[in-house]
């Protein structure tokens, strides 16, 4: 049997730690040559003596001196490199297969291109990724041959759902509709005035997955799902109004495809990222993934309801975003990292974040994001003009 060798991107984060976990459970298919983290430097120490990686990296040379050092005192021969050029280097090794895109934000794109540009399999966790630059990054795969496979939980069910060629536009494929699953987050049913008094710990408390504290939040303000839709229409080539957003609070069906001849084709499984992971490490085939086989009996009742953009506006202003194209979505992730960290750190209320982004998105002009400088620097305007807007607060 070949063995794969695989860089993960993010390493300490919780998709990065299933990622290993998985990885782990088959060590005669993988072997890992990379692991990144941005400052989390004493979890990866421990990766580093649990998966003797070749190379480590993390972003500040502080940080890598310290690994060295403690590397070298265990006897391993791990190299330890840092800043984002490193981050680029153990993405498009030509020694690597596989690359796990799980560095949250924006600031996974670059590394994230360049693994597809050397034609990798690249596991796609990074959904900014595909918000902030799709057309660009869409091309750059198939120009450069890369196998892109979607690691988020709805869209890997998606994956499964479709047909494997489903380029073109999902008409031409039977799709009529594309239902994307949403969990709900913990405060379904919450009126908009209960969501004023939400604190940082209550957002970061999901009822079924275990996530960084960033994505919690995204899914508490249902932007998440916004986010997700974007990167839906980018993945399946489908269109806004093509794609359904179902609160489903049970977490078990992950997302569905409407065909036209009435046909819904779900995928299911317990909330367990896992699943997704070994699928796309293994596709085509199927690995285990350490994840216990789904009891229905023990489910025994599936709900659906609509989502409410009322109380939850992040959603509707992601896709307002995708309609308008060009450099909105970028300007939509960026406000939104710098709202979510502002309410993290007790500077914004909750309800406060989908106006940020609001008045962000209205003071940012649209404009084609015909090349990745473009891109970035609407990042970064946006991000500045957030900054304005709380110091103003």
């Amino acid at each position: 049997m070949t063995i794969s060798r695989v860089t993960v991107l993010g390493a300490t984060g919780s998709i990065g730690t299933s990622t290993l976990d998985v990885l782990g459970r088959h060590p005669d298919r993988y072997r890992v040559h990379a692991l990144t983290a941005h400052r989390s430097r004493e979890a990866l120490l421990a990766q580093c003596r649990r998966h003797h990686p070749a190379v480590a990296v993390l972003d500040a040379e502080e940080d890598a001196a310290w690994l060295r050092g403690q590397l070298a005192e265990a006897g391993l021969a791990t190299e330890v490199l840092a800043g984002s050029q490193a981050l680029v280097e153990v993405a498009e090794a030509p020694e690597v297969d596989c690359v796990m895109a799980a560095i949250v934000g924006a600031a996974g794109l670059l590394p994230t291109l360049a693994a597809v540009k050397a034609g990798k399999r690249v596991l796609l966790a990074n959904k900014e990724t595909l918000v902030t630059s799709g057309a660009l990054f869409m091309e750059a795969v198939a120009r450069h041959g890369a196998t892109l496979l979607p690691i988020d939980s709805e869209h890997n069910a998606i994956y499964q759902c479709l047909p494997v060629e489903h380029r073109g536009g999902l008409g031409r494929h039977g799709v009529r509709q594309l239902l994307l699953t949403a969990s709900g987050g913990p405060f379904r049913g919450w009126s908009r005035e209960a969501l004023a008094e939400v604190t940082p710990n209550q957002a970061c408390a999901h009822p079924n997955w275990s996530m960084g504290r960033k994505i919690s939040v995204d899914s508490a303000t249902l932007m998440n799902k916004g986010l997700e839709l974007i990167e839906a229409c980018w993945l399946f080539d489908a269109r806004p109004e093509q794609i359904q957003v179902v609160v489903h609070p049970q977490s078990v069906i992950h997302s569905m495809a409407a065909y036209s001849d009435g046909s819904v084709i779900a995928q299911l499984g317990n909330p367990d990222m896992r699943t997704p992971i070994a699928y796309g490490l293994a596709w085509p085939e199927r690995i285990d993934a350490g994840v216990e086989a789904l009891d229905l009996f023990q489910v025994a009742r599936l709900d659906f309801e609509p989502a409410d953009e009322a109380a939850f506006p992040c959603l509707r202003l992601a896709r307002e975003a995708m309609a308008a194209g060009g450099t909105a979505p970028a300007v939509l992730n960026a406000a939104n990292e710098v709202a979510v960290e502002a309410f993290l750190a007790g500077r914004l209320g909750f309800t406060e974040i989908g106006e940020l982004v609001a008045r962000v998105r209205d003071a940012r002009p649209v404009v084609p994001a015909k090349d990745l400088e473009t891109i970035l620097e609407a990042d970064v305007l946006a991000r500045r003009a957030a900054h304005a807007w709380l110091v103003r607060q």
